[in-house]
């Protein structure tokens, strides 16, 4: 046992290590680009299945509460497409699951809001519709996905694509990355 804990924390450890010397510019950007939303009365969707729904959930309320303590600020306006189950279920039922998202970008999107997409591989179709949706309607569209996941990187406007096929290891430095990027928004903010 305590060799597969080694292990599996050290392949996390590297894999930031990866994101730490590689992707700063990328990160330091969709932090930006959120910021500027934020600041021009814009706000923060995100969306994604399974993990991502409640990374999405995680990061939704860290901008909407805060990310520390030591840090009192107004709330930041985000909200995770994944929490509603009326609308969830409805859009499903009446439109198909591919649309559970896109549905909700159409009522509550905005020219200058940003979306943030969640999918480790990149393949999720109503992932992908949001994106899609998002565009049409000239939001900002950010890619959270792992090393498969050119088919939604190749729609969004910044990308995130963790070096790993291993989701665990994907979800661990997207939840990472996203608290790094609510510090960098909120420094940027205040």
């Amino acid at each position: 046992m305590n060799d597969s804990i080694k292990r599996q924390l050290l392949e996390s450890a590297e894999l930031k290590t990866q994101l730490a010397n590689r992707f700063c510019e990328v990160i330091a950007d969709i932090a930006r680009l959120c910021a500027d939303s934020i600041k021009n009365g814009g706000k923060i969707m995100l969306c994604g299945n399974g993990g991502s729904a409640a990374d999405s959930q995680h990061l939704a309320a860290e901008l909407v509460v805060r990310l520390t303590a030591e840090k009192d600020r107004k709330a930041f306006p985000a909200v995770a497409l994944t929490t509603d189950t009326s609308i969830l279920t409805a859009a499903a039922n009446d439109y198909g699951f591919d649309h559970i998202f896109s549905r909700q970008i159409e009522s509550l999107g905005k020219p200058g809001d940003v979306l943030i997409a969640i999918s480790t591989s990149g393949n999720s179709s109503n992932v992908i519709d949001a994106v899609k949706c998002a565009g049409k309607m000239q939001i900002k569209t950010i890619a959270f996905t792992g090393q498969s996941g050119d088919k939604l990187a190749g729609l969004t406007d910044k990308v995130l694509m963790v070096p790993s096929a291993s989701v665990q290891r994907i979800q661990e430095a997207h939840i990472t990355v996203g608290h790094i990027i609510i510090d960098l928004i909120e420094k940027e903010i205040l």
